[in-house]
């Protein structure tokens, strides 16, 4: 297992969840929820601080794919701001990690400890990050190998016909 900080992310159409790994990558923390900023960036921004300022070994950001394991919009904008992150952080490593059904764990698992519907909506997200960020080291301690697909700076090159990727 590769020693150092992790960052978790989970992004969402109105907030970004972000949670951090300890030093050893064995656990996941929640940190906190930013406001999404689709046209200024100043979401992808502050995760890029919290980046430097925790000297962090790599950021995984949650893919949410549907349950048939297909990408749609959410996906693809969750693409395109991990692009973004990644050109903010490098040579940091920014990674995609599936999600699939990450917020709706967070909700019932906070309704379960007792958190009301209302409160959930400002750590909901922090809690998504966990769960993500908490299945990529769990992933990796596990298989050995980094988690998820590494980010590329390039958008992929669309299929030929009748290509799968």
């Amino acid at each position: 297992m590769r020693e150092g900080i992790r960052l978790g992310v989970d992004v969402g159409s109105v907030r970004v969840g972000l949670a951090a790994s300890d030093p050893s990558g064995l656990l996941a923390i929640p940190e906190r929820t930013l406001e999404r900023d689709v046209e200024g960036g100043r979401d992808r921004e502050e995760v890029a601080a919290e980046v430097t300022a925790r000297a962090a070994l790599e950021v995984v950001v949650g893919l949410p794919r549907s349950l048939s394991g297909q990408e749609g919009p959410a996906a693809e904008a969750a693409r395109a701001w991990a692009r973004e992150l990644a050109a903010l952080v490098r040579p940091v490593p920014v990674r995609l990690v599936d999600e699939r059904l990450t917020t709706v764990d967070a909700h019932r698992r906070l309704r379960d400890s007792g958190v009301a519907g209302r409160q959930q909506r400002a750590v909901v997200d922090q809690a998504a990050a966990v769960l993500i960020l908490q299945a990529a080291l769990d992933a990796e301690r596990t298989s050995g190998r980094p988690p998820g697909e590494l980010v590329t700076l390039r958008k992929p090159r669309a299929k030929a016909k009748g290509q799968t990727r």
